[in-house]
């Protein structure tokens, strides 16, 4: 019997869980909350776009989680640490870190210690708009290719934006890194013990989608281009590295340092690092035709097509990258930049509530009639991701009257991301990618089954759960097994390790009607606000929602949805 262990970095915390590779059960786990800053996130009250976290607070969990998750593990029968046969990684992103030249974060350096430009730049971090927004000029001008393969604009949320904003506001942090290294390849790398950031195995799915690399082209941007952003980013690029590697090449072997505070044996296969969502989707058997909506602060879409076929240029996706999910396809990516963190903000942010009151606004919401509050929302609080990629767009609530009540808020806020996750389906099929089948993971897919029904409605797709409830976890592992040759292929991998559960949210009829008529008005808004309808007429909207929200009282107020 051989088992592998899946170590999933969020927002928030830090997840181990150690699996059975034979059929993906899932035997222990264990969690680390990062003890730094708000929920694990170093804030500026000054600056409500600054999100970065403490490496440190990495590194300490990594050892603690999947301490727990062994710990748990040995609790089942038969189960020894030494079969435990490979190691797979996944981190949000992007979130590149300041290194020294001996692969450190600056972090840990004294003279940096406090400084929240030498800490990682989280991946909802917004400070590089400016930045974001000038390599998108540039490279429309000189590499108009680089921009198609992601969507067609460069987003703050990514490597080269940040990287290009630290060195505009902190030049003694950016002359103090060595090196920048994605948070989802530094953790693989710390458990190989590597200690030169060139020779940190890159994972294609964070270069490819974030930093612009493609084979295409050899690689990162060439330096012309970075030139002409700054002479500083063109030789900073001889620094970063060479190749990026798809899940098929593993990042290294377990280090004897690392192999000794974990109680593993030496040398087993450390899995190349892949972006959260990317791992999440391989954990809930993303194939070609299967769209893979992992939903938590924020959510993203992951789909793959065969490497052998065409397949064009997407306006307004996060990109579309060989070997990104799976080797041998291309992987594609989408999403919303906030969901959950939108519900957290309204419930205890602005109604200062607790997990207590997240259950109570969620049993009002779904006794309530689609279209019954009379409101509509634009789920834009943390800028658009898709399909508009501006983080400059902020959110939007219309319709209230003086008996608007927190119940109503929190179901148009629902309804408002499940209008941005049907606008995303419609612009990558509008492309010609299938979506047969749409699996959803993550805690809100897990936990609120008034979300999936609202989304199965709203989409008209019937909405599927992953089996595991920690399917980017899962899919490290995953990767792990292949890598140990417990499987020979990550197809066979799939398919004995990962799954659905028995319930599934398909459309109700009626209430897809409702929302067809709340999604129309919903794109007048998002054409709109969002720069695409410059002669938009809005004056009938406010009046179609009374509308609406008098059909619903006329034909009974409210029912459970």
């Amino acid at each position: 019997m051989a088992y592998t262990i899946g170590i999933d970095y969020g927002t928030n915390s830090v997840r181990a869980i150690v699996v059975r590779a034979e059929d993906g059960a899932e035997l222990g786990s264990g969690v680390f909350e990062y003890p730094s800053g708000h929920q694990g996130v170093l804030l500026d009250p000054s600056d409500h776009n600054l999100a970065r976290q403490h490496p440190g607070d990495y590194i300490a969990g990594l050892e603690k989680a999947v301490i727990g998750a062994l710990e748990s593990a040995g609790s089942v029968p038969g189960f020894q640490r030494n079969q435990v046969a490979g190691i797979g990684v996944d981190a949000t992103g992007s979130s590149p870190i300041p290194v020294d030249a001996a692969n450190r974060p600056l972090a840990s350096h004294s003279k940096f210690s406090e400084n929240l430009n030498a800490m990682c730049w989280l991946w909802k971090d917004h400070t590089s708009i400016e930045e974001a927004e000038q390599i998108t000029q540039t490279a429309r001008e000189l590499r108009p290719q680089y921009l198609a393969k992601i969507g067609g604009v460069y987003s703050s949320e990514w490597f080269w934006a940040k990287i290009w904003h630290c060195m505009n506001v902190d030049p003694a942090v950016f002359e103090a890194a060595h090196s920048w290294v994605e948070f989802s390849d530094f953790i693989p790398a710390l458990l190989c013990g590597v200690r030169d950031p060139k020779d940190v195995k890159r994972g294609v799915c964070a270069a490819g989608h974030k930093a612009m690399y493609c084979d295409e082209w050899n690689g990162l941007p060439d330096k012309e281009f970075l030139s002409a952003l700054s002479p500083k980013l063109a030789a900073l690029r001889d620094r970063l590295y060479d190749h990026a590697y798809d899940a098929a090449t593993e990042a290294g072997r377990l280090c004897k340092e690392w192999s000794a505070k974990l109680g593993l044996n030496e040398s087993i296969p450390v899995a190349i690092g892949e972006l959260d969502v990317h791992y999440g989707a391989i954990g809930s058997g993303v194939q070609e035709g299967t769209l893979v909506k992992v939903i938590g602060t924020s959510t993203c879409d992951c789909g793959v097509i065969s490497a052998e076929k065409q397949v064009p240029d997407i306006p307004g996706i996060c990109g579309i990258v060989k070997g990104a999910i799976l080797p041998g396809f291309y992987g594609i990516e989408a999403g919303q930049s906030a969901v959950g963190d939108i519900f957290k903000w309204w419930v205890e942010g602005v109604c200062a509530g607790d997990a207590a009151l997240h259950a109570d606004l969620t049993s009002q919401a779904g006794a309530m009639k689609p279209g019954a509050s009379g409101l509509l929302a634009l789920d834009w609080n943390n800028g658009n991701r898709t399909v508009l990629v501006d983080q400059r767009l902020t959110g939007l609530l219309l319709g209230q009257t003086l008996h608007t009540h927190r119940a109503e808020i929190y179901r148009a806020l629902i309804e408002a991301t499940a209008f941005g996750a049907r606008a995303i389906i419609e612009r990558i099929k509008e492309y010609g990618v299938p979506v047969n089948r749409i699996v959803c993971s993550g805690g809100i897919a897990e936990k609120n089954s008034l979300l999936m029904q609202i989304y199965a409605d709203v989409t008209g797709c019937e909405m599927l759960v992953s089996r595991s409830a920690q399917s980017c976890a899962l899919g490290a592992a995953i990767s792990a097994a292949v890598l140990a040759g417990i499987h020979p292929g990550f197809a066979a991998a799939q398919t004995a390790m990962t799954g659905t559960k028995e319930q599934s949210f398909r459309p109700i009829a009626e209430n897809q009607d409702v929302y067809e008529r709340l999604y129309r008005l919903y794109k007048q808004l998002h054409d709109a606000f969002g720069g695409l309808n410059a002669k938009a007429d809005l004056k009938g909207v406010m009046k179609e929602l009374l509308a609406i929200k008098q059909s619903a009282a006329d034909s009974g107020g409210s029912h459970a949805s």
